[in-house]
């Protein structure tokens, strides 16, 4: 039995790179597939079984990760999805002419929700109309992302903005570029790495829009650095237990939210609502109040469709609770 990392995911087999810097080609263990339904993902530590005789490695298990970005899984009613393991950042790219602002709220969520350290890369910037708009469209994500994300603009050709992004990522860590088809995150990581890694789609003139070509997930080594993901577009960003990335992704309402006079206030017509006079005042902006109130419904409805499945199943909600006990500390020894 032998550990290693995931270091690769398309439609195949899982490339697992071993401790002793081996690169096989690894299945799942039945057990993993029929019992616990789980899968490795890119990033994950795993045990791999090497039987004689056998044209593949075997992973027996899944280690505790350190961190994991989730997603409800696009296909069923309130399931999980895990897209990546064990990063140390993610990186949210939008292409900086054609920033979708709601769309970001939504990501910048899902990276929060992860633990760890996030930044807005604003790509494809030689495409903007003038500097004046490169300049405002990056004050506009800056206020959404709030001060304690760092927004940064990249532009083809420029050397510096490259190597801003670059130093983000030294050596011993992995980042995770998330991002909608035709972003330019293909294009990023050739740039981050100095060489055609990634086949980037051809450009529309015109538009500036490029073909969906990633079509799985690998860990690309940066010269000089760690590595850095480059995930398929995601075009689902349903929330999965997302309460605390809504409270980092939007920490200004959530402030306000603590002067309300009622502590379990939804800010919808109760008496001495601080957040709704932030908003009447002008401090927050209607839209953005609008996308929380979304937000936070929609982890409801989900929370609440999660519950009836489970007691249609029978389960009581101290045996969530004790299932969940053990991971937990088997994640705290592992750190």
């Amino acid at each position: 039995m032998q550990k290693g990392q995931v270091v690769k995911l398309d439609r195949g087999y899982p490339l697992v790179k071993c401790a002793d810097g081996r690169l096989v080609r690894c299945e799942h263990a039945t057990s993993l597939v029929k019992g616990e339904k789980l899968r490795a993902v890119i990033g994950d530590f795993v045990e791999v079984n090497a039987p004689e005789g056998h044209d593949k490695g075997i992973i027996e298990a899944i280690c505790p990760r350190q961190r994991a970005f989730v997603r409800k899984d696009p296909t069923e009613r309130a399931v999980p999805q895990v897209l990546a393991a064990n990063f140390d950042r993610v990186i949210v790219a939008q292409p900086l002419a054609e920033v979708n602002l709601r769309r970001l709220e939504r990501e910048l969520v899902l990276a929060y929700e992860t633990g760890a350290a996030v930044t807005v890369v604003l790509t494809k910037a030689d495409l903007a109309e003038s500097e004046a708009q490169v300049e405002e469209v990056a004050a506009r994500v800056r206020a959404l992302a709030g001060p304690e994300v760092r927004t940064l603009v990249v532009s083809d050709g420029n050397a510096e903005s490259v190597e801003a992004v670059r130093a983000l990522m030294p050596e011993n860590t992995t980042t995770v570029l998330i991002g909608k088809s035709g972003v330019g995150k293909s294009s990023l990581v050739n740039m981050l790495v100095g060489e055609d890694v990634q086949e980037t789609g051809s450009v529309r003139e015109g538009d500036g829009k490029g073909r969906h070509t990633t079509v799985s997930r690998e860990m690309v080594a940066v010269p000089g650095g760690g590595y850095v993901v480059d995930m398929p577009g995601v075009r689902g960003l349903g929330l999965w237990d997302a309460d605390a990335g809504i409270g980092a992704a939007f920490a200004d309402i959530e402030q306000a939210a603590e002067n309300c006079r009622f502590r379990d206030c939804k800010h919808e017509n109760e008496p001495g609502c601080a957040v709704r006079a932030a908003v009447e005042a002008g401090d927050i902006a209607p839209e953005r109040f609008a996308s929380y109130q979304a937000l936070k419904q929609e982890t409801a409805t989900l929370r609440t469709r999660r519950e009836e499945a489970r007691r249609m199943r029978g389960e009581k909600a101290s045996d969530k609770k004790r299932a969940a006990r053990p991971a937990k500390s088997r994640g705290k020894k592992r750190r």
